[in-house]
């Protein structure tokens, strides 16, 4: 049960995304992806857990950088991995 708003909104910024073309590191390797996630501390752009190497958990973990939302075209959530749930 939910008692109050994510405390990981709180590192939210207006960021603009680094590689909008595409995953970053992806693009540097060469390396394909299925869908994008936009870091909402830092502007990166990782790929999704279906995508093969899932740089937006990495880049999450590794930079501490929890909340990420869809840049895809027509979808408007964001997610805490920290918490593995919609905020």
């Amino acid at each position: 049960m939910a008692t109050g708003p994510d405390p990981h909104l709180s590192m939210v910024r207006d960021v603009s995304p680094r590689t909008p073309e595409g995953c970053e590191e992806c693009l540097r390797l060469g390396s394909p992806w299925v869908h994008l996630r936009l870091c909402l501390t830092c502007g990166h752009v990782g790929c999704c857990d279906s995508s093969p190497n899932r740089h937006a958990r990495a880049h999450a973990h590794d930079e501490e950088h929890p909340v990420m939302e869809s840049l895809e075209p027509g979808e408007d959530w964001r997610w805490c991995f920290v918490h593995e749930a919609l905020v």
